[in-house]
């Protein structure tokens, strides 16, 4: 008699994934009542929600041909996002291909023997989360994925460490900021608090949090260096990211190479100058990673022939994820388009209200975390949600700086959870499956989460009214 043979659940491919959201909010539109926030502008310009406004308007459901029509409408709305990933990530595939991070590596681990390399995790995730928090990089940092998953799997570990790096370091730099402008600082001027207070205690929240994700990253990174087969990525092919440590150790680490090190670093200085001073958007910041890919080749002898194939490999290697942008972002036109963004931010406030006051910080957090599902983006739900849970906070006898502590810590590090904001992109540039990413991060999320609620509710002792 034939056995059978019991079949293991694989979640469907990402782009079926995001395309069920879509299906998703689009019946929802059919469902929740439309509805909306009065909306004002600040001395600034930015539109601020008004408390107290929220009404319902007219049913606009979305059809299935507007449904489908919305993954367009989201591939022109993330263009910027899009294009900027194919170009910097194709301009950092040249300084890859150098092979100067394949010196580098054989030179640290030259210096590191044995589990002292797993120091590079924290200092990495630190250095990360320090520009996350100061000048509020991002979707900038993705093109670092592939050289921190190579370095990873050369040191005896894998992708999910290479991907946690970069993935833990912009988004706790975002949850502990002190002056994102972006975040921090839009939501300190809405809620009328000065700039920057409240600076020390949000330093060791983020501190604090990286201190948890640290822990955890190195625990798994030690399990998979003493027996590779506990990787949950055991088995799938990073060729294409891999280096293996005896051909690190034969890699030079030369003249060029070292020029090529010495072009990225100049090059990140340059964007922080940009960023910080200037205001640089993507256009300019991958103007530069490209000029970075070029100056690189010419220190390598390459000529125009073998740039323009290696950008051209590079563009192939990243346009899945790229797709995933313009897909996920429909999940937003979905949203917008059927005007129950706003009832569903209406939603999560009514309970907030009926709460004692260290517990309305902690729902306060889940509910910003949860809202972020719908509103990736920082400054979208500061002026979204920082109008009402300000307010609220007064009401429920909280300060208002634990609210913004509140929507620091449910916008940061969940951008790299759910599948409406960055998991997708960054699974798709690490070549790591998107269930594989979650079961290694859930757990660590959750624990971070745990660690956030009782720092929003310690500051409510911090912070008194």
């Amino acid at each position: 008699m034939e056995r059978k043979v019991k079949k293991k659940f694989h979640l469907p491919h990402i782009y079926v994934l995001l395309v069920s959201f879509i299906i998703v909010c689009a019946v929802a539109t059919w469902i929740l009542p439309a509805g909306e926030f009065d909306r004002e502008a600040n001395e600034s310009g930015t539109e601020l929600v008004v408390p107290g406004t929220y009404h319902e308007v007219e049913q606009s459901p979305v059809g299935p041909f507007e449904a489908v029509k919305s993954i367009y409408e989201g591939m022109v709305a993330g263009a910027d996002v899009v294009f900027f990933v194919f170009v910097a990530y194709a301009s950092i595939g040249l300084i890859i291909a150098s092979g100067a991070f394949n010196g580098l590596v054989a030179w640290m681990l030259r210096i590191l023997k044995g589990n002292a390399r797993v120091i590079i995790i924290p200092i990495f995730i630190t250095l990360i989360g320090a520009a996350s928090s100061s000048i509020a990089v991002f979707e900038e940092m993705f093109p670092f994925i592939p050289i921190f998953v190579g370095i990873a799997i050369a040191m005896g570990y894998d992708a999910i460490v290479g991907l946690a790096i970069v993935a833990l370091g912009t988004g706790l730099g975002y949850s502990g900021s002190i002056m994102n402008p972006f975040t921090v600082g839009m939501a300190q001027e809405i809620a009328g608090v000065p700039q920057l207070s409240g600076s020390g205690y949000r330093l060791i929240c983020h501190l604090a949090m990286i201190l948890v994700a640290s822990i955890f990253t190195i625990r798994y990174a030690l399990k998979i260096q003493k027996d590779p087969t506990k990787s949950l990525v055991y088995g799938d092919d990073f060729s294409h990211l891999a280096m293996s440590e005896d051909d690190v150790h034969k890699h030079p680490f030369g003249i060029r190479e070292k020029g090529v090190l010495a072009v990225l670093v100049a090059g990140i200085v340059v964007i922080v100058w940009g960023v910080k001073v200037q205001g640089w958007g993507f256009g300019d910041i991958a103007t530069t990673f490209l000029i970075m890919g070029v100056i690189s080749s010419f220190i390598m002898g390459w000529g125009p022939n073998t740039i323009a194939e290696k950008m051209a490999n590079g563009f192939k290697d990243i346009a899945v994820a790229c797709l995933m942008i313009g897909i996920a972002r429909g999940i937003l036109v979905i949203l917008q388009s059927g005007h129950i963004i706003d009832t569903v931010v209406y939603g999560l406030s009514i309970p907030l209200t009926n709460l004692p006051g260290w517990l309305s910080s902690i729902a306060m957090l889940i509910v910003q975390t949860l809202i972020n599902f719908l509103i990736p983006s920082g400054s979208g739900q500061a002026v979204t949600s920082m109008p009402i849970m300000a307010p609220l906070a007064d009401l429920v006898g909280i300060s208002r700086q634990t609210s913004i502590l509140a929507f620091q810590f449910g916008d940061g590090l969940s951008n790299v959870l759910w599948p409406t904001a960055s998991a997708p992109i960054i699974c798709g540039i690490a070549g790591v499956k998107i269930e594989k990413w979650w079961k290694w991060f859930v757990p660590l999320f959750l624990l971070i989460l745990l660690t956030q609620a009782v720092l929003v509710a310690v500051s409510t002792v911090v912070w008194p009214v």
